[in-house]
């Protein structure tokens, strides 16, 4: 056991010298003809190094200096930008503005106290569409028309709501109390017209004219034309008929007078009145219905002057 335990001793002194003899090897001076490397950036490098730092310095400056400017320019405040503010409401947008690519909002108004007013350069075109995106009504303004296109246009009046206009595919309804037509030519209308009443504006005359064809007035129960305050006139060219199929004319007034009737002449063989100056006749009827004048006598003369019914 000592024997072993003087070997261990010695071993432990010898690790003990190699360790220190490498020690003292390390911290030897080294030779003199060593050669020492500088550490660090030297010469043309350092100088570029120095340009580019102080290069992205300026671009940094101006950036911020452009960024400043910009936010001056455009109005930037924490509501929006410029004349654009963004409110608990929506957005508020004032001044003139344009729009470069469609717009898509669900109600646009205007202050209380300034008008709406959309301006394009072509034209102006509002378009609604249901929920599968197909176009129910289109509303364009242009330059030459203004088109709507839609199942049923309407107009109501602001105050009560009622239709003043709408018109669909079936028929146009007028709901103003009056119709008002100032063109010199009148309203023309290409097939009948269906209306309880006519009339003029006060003062002014009511006239129904077919310049190059007829004018006719139908109704299943009667027609009646009457003037209160005035006369009744027809005129035309060739025939005047009266006709009633299943009742009779009334002519009811205090006087009736037939102008232009035709006078019969006696023929050779009947009398004539002594009288040159005759101021009374007699209303004779020929067969065909044909009305004429006689000269009164004593007795009937339509007999004797009845050669006028041979001319009709």
């Amino acid at each position: 056991m000592d024997r072993s335990t003087n070997l261990d001793i010695e071993e432990l002194k010898m690790t003990r010298e190699q360790y220190i003899l490498a020690t003292q090897q390390n911290n030897l001076p080294r030779a003199e003809n060593a050669q020492l490397y500088p550490v660090g950036i030297y010469g043309w490098r350092k100088r570029c190094l120095y340009f580019f730092v102080l290069l992205l310095l300026v671009t940094m400056i101006v950036n911020l200096a452009m960024t400043i400017w910009i936010l001056k320019v455009m109005n930037f405040t924490v509501d929006g930008m410029g004349n654009l503010r963004v409110t608990k409401k929506g957005i508020r947008l004032e001044g003139i503005s344009e729009f470069l690519l469609p717009l898509y909002v669900k109600e646009i108004h205007s202050r209380k106290d300034s008008p709406l007013v959309l301006q394009s350069d072509r034209n102006v075109t509002v378009n609604a569409r249901n929920h599968m995106g197909q176009l129910t009504g289109q509303l364009t303004v242009g330059a030459d028309a203004v088109e709507a296109q839609c199942k049923r246009f309407e107009v109501r009046a602001s105050e009560d709501g009622r239709v003043l206009f709408s018109a669909d595919e079936d028929e146009i309804t007028i709901g103003a109390e009056k119709l008002k037509v100032t063109g010199t030519e009148g309203a023309v209308f290409g097939h009948s017209v269906e209306t309880p009443h006519i009339r003029a504006e006060p003062s002014q005359d009511l006239r129904l004219e077919s310049p190059t064809r007829s004018l006719i007035m139908e109704a299943p129960r009667g027609v009646q034309v009457s003037a209160a305050a005035g006369d009744f006139k027809a005129t035309c060219r060739k025939e005047l008929h009266l006709q009633s199929t299943e009742g009779e004319i009334f002519l009811n007034a205090d006087q009736i007078r037939l102008g232009n009737l035709p006078t019969g002449s006696f023929s050779s063989s009947s009398p004539s009145p002594s009288n040159s100056r005759q101021t009374v006749y007699e209303l004779c009827v020929c067969p065909n219905g044909k009305l004429y004048l006689s000269p009164a006598g004593l007795g009937s003369t339509c007999q004797s002057s009845s050669n006028i019914c041979l001319w009709s």
